[in-house]
């Protein structure tokens, strides 16, 4: 597990970002909250200097479990509990919702719930699940994040593209009214649908979209650029851009697509999302987790392309 994952958990197999503890079934609230260790709750407490002096208008923010210190915060920043992220996805996507990942990150300073979405979706003729990501900061140093992210469920791949034409995702800052802030995020589903009728075009119009084999090498060399020379880095580029190139052409979930721009975002997105990394980081894969909500770069980068050819 990656150095900065506390506790996690994920249901039956092993997801993209292979983080957690297994289990058999997506459990509800109650049982997700205590199998991602998220069973505890964050109190405020006054700052003091060494000489026992209380400093004004700055609170600590500490783990009732362990007395781990999370973080230092304003006085007009608004605790948002764990159990209450649940309970907003409870009510978000209503009865009988399934957790498929919680858990906590940095020691308890991040931590992120990740449900499935009641309804699936027919795209291109292919199973595409939306999930829901809600993420919270506990040390003052990020909002309180909602996404939606699509998931192509024939090969675990996330395609969470940045579309102009509608948002994903939503976030609010934790001061001011944060109780009613939560309550607008209930648009997240409006958002969601929109969401998730825009990507169904755009995947219609790059299916429409032919490309040649020149075009799609020209644009793995674009997207993994290298300098040309018998360097290790050199040597390593060329071997991501052929691991990149054999999703693209070999893959056999892709052989029936056609060569189009669909196509070539999906083994992109392949790659982006399963590649083994250059520098393999001790916590690569929770960056990789972490793109569920902010998004790949690589995958934006590779649609601007196939969008502007």
């Amino acid at each position: 597990m990656a150095a900065n994952v506390e506790s996690m958990f994920y249901v039956r197999e092993t997801p993209w970002h292979g983080l957690g503890t297994r289990v058999m079934e997506a459990p509800d609230s109650a049982d997700a909250l205590r199998l991602a260790g998220l069973d505890w709750k964050v109190v405020q407490e006054p700052v003091y200097t060494g000489k026992d002096e209380q400093i004004p208008g700055f609170f600590v923010n500490v783990r009732d479990r362990d007395r781990k210190v999370l973080g230092v915060v304003s006085d007009r920043y608004k605790v948002v509990q764990n159990e209450e992220a649940f309970a907003f996805t409870d009510a978000l996507l209503g009865e009988g919702v399934r957790y498929e990942t919680a858990g906590s990150l940095q020691n308890g300073r991040k931590v992120w719930i990740l449900a499935r979405m009641p309804h699936e979706y027919i795209i291109s003729g292919e199973r595409i699940d939306p999930y829901l990501v809600f993420s919270n900061a506990h040390d003052g140093t990020g909002s309180i994040r909602v996404a939606v992210t699509p998931v192509r469920v024939v090969c675990n791949n996330t395609l969470n593209l940045a579309l102009d034409t509608a948002k994903r995702s939503w976030a609010c800052v934790h001061t001011g009214d944060i109780r009613g802030k939560i309550s607008d995020a209930r648009d997240t589903l409006l958002f969601a649908q929109a969401y998730m009728g825009e990507l169904g075009k755009k995947f219609d119009e790059l299916q429409k979209k032919k490309l040649t084999d020149s075009q799609v090498k020209e644009f793995i060399e674009l997207l993994l650029p290298m300098e040309e020379d018998d360097s290790k880095r050199a040597k390593n580029v060329r071997r991501l851009r052929e691991d990149l190139k054999i999703r693209y052409f070999d893959a056999p979930d892709l052989q029936d697509v056609g060569k189009n721009a669909y196509r070539f975002i999906n083994a992109v997105s392949d790659f982006a999302t399963h590649a083994e990394p250059l520098r393999r980081t001790a916590n690569y894969k929770e960056s990789l987790f972490a793109r569920t909500v902010d998004g790949n770069p690589m995958i934006d980068k590779a649609y601007q392309m196939v969008t502007a050819a």
